[in-house]
């Protein structure tokens, strides 16, 4: 039975990749949803990291030795970002309980250098994950995504990105507590 059947995504919601996807861009995957409509989606995968530092890509930015995760195959020559807490930068969007997408980025980069907002609050993306039309609406059908409703936090942001995955699972109980253990190779089990 297709647990996507019901539900339509909205911005906001986490997309988590089902257990045996093979797409190496989103193998055990976390992708918070930022925007959803007829035209198409975008997302950030939240949970996995880049190799580089935020202090070797933005010049404005080189005091902050941040990690950068990958927000998905398109475009990883943009740079975007979330950030918790109350809203501090005009333009941003809610997509939940204090979790903001993008906004004023000089006015972010002069609240960051001035302290006035604590680096840890924000997490920032090269790339992102885009679909055209219908295209999300395809891959739930398939049941490559499961959607979460589980909204978004700060307490959420700290698992590390191991954990993530499994831990949303886990929360959402019944079968998702079992496909929260699924190894990720199925022949080494």
């Amino acid at each position: 039975m297709n647990k996507n059947k019901l539900k339509i995504p909205k911005a906001g919601d986490l997309l988590i990749s089902e257990p045996f996807l093979q797409d190496e861009n989103f193998v055990r995957s976390v992708v918070l949803l930022c925007e959803h409509s007829e035209e198409g989606s975008f997302g950030l995968v939240i949970n996995k990291p880049s190799i580089l530092k935020l202090n070797e890509l933005v010049q404005a930015l080189d005091f902050l030795e941040k990690e950068v995760f990958v927000g998905g195959p398109v475009e990883q020559n943009t740079l975007h970002f979330i950030y918790t807490g109350e809203q501090v930068l005009d333009g941003s969007v809610s997509l939940g309980d204090h979790i903001w997408w993008g906004g004023d980025y000089e006015s972010l980069v002069d609240k960051l250098k001035l302290g006035l907002l604590d680096p840890d609050s924000v997490r920032f993306f090269l790339g992102y994950s885009g679909w055209g039309t219908d295209q999300l609406k395809e891959e739930l059908d398939d049941e490559t995504w499961i959607i979460c409703r589980e909204n978004l936090n700060e307490q959420t942001l700290k698992l590390t990105p191991e954990e993530l995955w499994k831990s949303l699972l886990k929360n959402m109980g019944g079968e998702f507590k079992v496909i929260a253990n699924y190894p990720l190779d199925p022949r080494l089990n």
